[in-house]
C-alpha cells in the first residue's frame, strides 16, 4: 500500500480549524468570532468580551512552525518537488491567514 502524499492545504486547513474552533461547536465559535457572544458570557459591554483568543503573531508563528517542520522533513529526504510545493503553499496560506486576520481585526473594532 502506497502512503498518502503529503497535502499541505489539508494540513493548514486542519490547523486553522483547530485554532478557530478549539473543540467548540462551530456555530458557537462563529458567533464568538463575529462578536455576537463572548466565550464566557461576560457582559457585551465589557471591552474584553470582543477580544479574540490568539494574537496575530501567535497564529502566524504557529503557521510558520508547522511549515518549517514539514519543509525540514522534505529537505532531509531530498524531495525538491515537495520543498517547492511547501514553499508555495506556505506563502499562499500565509496570505490567506493575513486576510482572515484583517477581517477578524475589523470585526473586533465594530
Amino acid at each position: 500500500m502506497t502512503p498518502t502524499p503529503f497535502n499541505p492545504r489539508r494540513l493548514v486547513l486542519g490547523a486553522a480549524k483547530k485554532l478557530i474552533f478549539e473543540n467548540e461547536d462551530p456555530e458557537t465559535a462563529l458567533e464568538r468570532i463575529a462578536g455576537l457572544t463572548s466565550i464566557d458570557n461576560r457582559s457585551t459591554l465589557s471591552p474584553e468580551s470582543k477580544s479574540m483568543s490568539r494574537s496575530r503573531t501567535t497564529i502566524l508563528d504557529n503557521l510558520d512552525e508547522m511549515y518549517r517542520e514539514a519543509f525540514e522533513r522534505a529537505k532531509a529526504s531530498g524531495d525538491q518537488t515537495q520543498m517547492a510545493t511547501l514553499d508555495f503553499a506556505y506563502r499562499r496560506e500565509q496570505l490567506y491567514f493575513e486576510i482572515l486576520l484583517d477581517v477578524r481585526d475589523a470585526l473586533e473594532r465594530r
